[in-house]
């Protein structure tokens, strides 16, 4: 049976625990340095407080390591490792394979999505390097995952959901040319985000003030079934300075989506963890930030992927702006057309339309069905298409009803002298144990009611665990049963969750049909991989090679391809932002586009 994991990230500790409780069997998280989001980081102590409470289902806990290093910096992070090692972490996320040659980290070791693995031989030079996973490169077909996951025997993790980069992971240089600011250090300004306009060799403007590197976000909860069948056992959501509504909402949506897969093939899949989740709100993937959503390259065809007019939080369309008209002194109405699809707003929602300038998002103050109250905003007319980012009502009920995880644990009694009760459970993770308790107490005039009342107190929540009682069974005289009040019940199944606690949970299920955390012994010859150090030794020659190296094309995307379209060539083409050029190159054999410096 191969186990599927759900991979949810964590900004901070409190965000992997409502992850965890959301269900994901395994999330990613920053100690306080070298990870990639700087921003996102986290002390060794709040790292293990998050170790402790994923145990607890036999989830796991994986630490990013996935900056470019420096020479100077490896005793600093060697002795980092080694403390989260320590507080529990399950697996640290790498780029530089030099951690590869410390003996001390015993941990699994995972080849990062930095590391750009997108060819079956990238990926068996990271596996023979020592790491027990590698994660794949997004602009992937089906197809290319297959070939990857055939060729070698370490675990296989892809992203499922979130932001998209539009270079290729690990290979950008664009922040740090244009700002100073190094996405390899994990400093990204998120130049991709950023408006441009579009000009040909001449210095006609094609296309202005546009994000045109933007894409949308990612969405393979449809599938994730062929992923499975592919070869990939780790399913990644992006998103380490996402809020926490956002973790909630969207790792549920894919915890859902894992369940129902393992349900459709029993004795196929299993999920990595242990534990059910039960409560919260339905997940709807539109109601927190997202950029509209695509699939990318997964069927290996070419589609509509920039998000150039919302490169911002679009939200859920809500309907198209029919009137605009005065509402006070400073105040507007806007009347909709609604979509149809019944959408509820409310007082306080948050709304967004792409105008000239870009996104601009406004406040409701009084929202009704199809009309809105708002203060003036510049650009808001008729014909326009408008969009909900934040739904208030959505919030406060992510906020009010979080989820809740409980291991199930099934219960046996057998009542026996008088009265020697023996609770013997046994958990789903696999823990047995025998909780005896002896009461003096009178014999209950009506045994049926007796056994009721011990099977519906004893069959309830404790702690972290459901329990479900099989059998109740007397040997005492009679079969009879003592006269248990429903205070001396409930006290049984809190000691029975408390001596359950004693035990640790069960963590070694298989991924891929291999225990996890299996490793190379002896480390083959590390690949080539350009250190910090190199690139830092060759600043200032940006011009002699690509900035950034992608999949995406602003000339498909704006019908301007010569292979896929029969479009008319173009010339050169040049990006402009702020007084900076970027040179754009297109390799329409490999069929990919490359970003460079060029001079005004």
């Amino acid at each position: 049976m191969t186990c599927l994991e759900l991979l949810s990230p964590a900004r901070n500790a409190d965000i992997g625990i409502a992850a965890i409780d959301c269900g994901a069997d395994a999330v990613y998280i920053a100690g306080p340095q070298f990870g990639a989001r700087k921003d996102a980081g986290n002390p060794v102590e709040e790292i293990g407080r998050l170790c402790a409470y994923a145990h607890k289902f036999g989830a796991r806990v994986f630490v990013t390591v996935n900056i470019s290093l420096r020479e100077e910096e490896l005793e600093e992070v060697h002795s980092q490792m080694t403390a989260e090692q320590e507080a529990g972490v399950d697996a640290f996320i790498i780029r530089d394979l030099r951690i590869c040659e410390w003996k001390d980290i015993k941990v699994p070791l995972h080849a990062s999505t930095q590391c750009a693995i997108r060819t079956a031989e990238d990926a068996k030079k990271y596996e023979a390097a020592g790491c027990s996973r590698i994660v794949l490169e997004r602009e992937l077909s089906l197809t290319q995952v297959k070939e990857i996951c055939s060729a070698v025997d370490c675990e296989v993790e892809a992203f499922v959901h979130g932001a998209l980069c539009v270079c290729y992971s690990g290979e950008c240089r664009l922040s740090e040319h244009l700002d100073g600011r190094s996405a390899d250090r994990g400093e990204c300004v998120q130049a991709c985000r950023s408006m441009y306009d579009l000009s040909d060799a001449s210095g006609r403007i094609l296309v202005r003030n546009k994000a045109l590197l933007s894409l949308k976000d990612l969405n393979l909860h449809d599938r994730l079934e062929e992923m499975a069948s592919a070869g990939i056992c780790s399913f990644k959501i992006e998103g380490r300075l996402k809020s926490i509504s956002y973790v909630r909402n969207i790792t549920r949506y894919y915890s859902e989506a894992l369940d129902a897969l393992v349900a459709k093939h029993p004795g196929l899949y299993c999920r990595a963890s242990f534990g059910k989740s039960s409560g919260g709100v339905e997940p709807n993937p539109w109601k927190t930030f997202n950029r509209g959503y695509t699939q990318l390259f997964f069927d290996g065809k070419r589609g509509q992927w920039s998000s150039m007019d919302a490169p911002k939080s679009m939200g859920e369309f809500i309907g198209t702006v029919i009137r605009t008209r005065p509402a006070g002194k400073d105040s507007m109405e806007l009347l909709l057309k609604p979509t149809g699809k019944g959408v509820e707003l409310h007082n306080g929602d948050g709304f967004a339309f792409a105008g000239k300038g870009g996104v601009t998002g406004f406040r409701g103050d009084v929202c009704s069905s199809n009309t809105i109250v708002c203060k003036h905003v510049q650009g808001l007319r008729e014909g326009l298409s408008l969009y909900r980012n934040i739904d208030t009502a959505f919030e406060r009920e992510l906020e009010r009803k979080p989820f809740r995880r409980e291991i199930p644990v099934r219960l046996s009694v057998r009542i026996h002298g008088k009265w020697n009760i023996d609770v013997y459970a046994v958990s789903e993770d696999g823990r047995e144990l025998l909780s005896p308790f002896k009461a003096d107490l009178e014999q209950a005039e009506n045994r049926d009611r007796a056994e009721a009342m011990l099977r519906e107190q004893l069959s309830k929540s404790s702690l972290h665990y459901r329990f479900h009682v099989d059998s109740v069974v007397s040997d005492a005289p009679g079969a009879a049963l003592p006269l248990l009040s429903a205070s001396t019940i409930n006290s049984i199944r809190r000691l029975v969750a408390e001596d359950l606690d004693t035990q640790s949970c069960r963590t070694q299920r298989m991924l891929n049909n291999r225990t996890v955390g299996s490793a190379v012994e002896q480390p083959a010859p590390l690949p080539t991989h350009r250190t910090s150090s190199q690139k830092h030794a060759n600043e200032g020659s940006f011009a002699a090679g690509p900035l950034m190296r992608s999949k995406y094309c602003i000339k498909y995307e704006l019908g301007l391809c010569p292979v896929h379209q029969g479009a008319k060539p173009t010339g050169a083409l040049f990006l402009l932002n702020n007084g900076r050029k970027l040179a754009l190159n297109f390799d329409c054999g490999a069929c990919e586009m490359t970003v460079t410096a060029a001079s005004l």
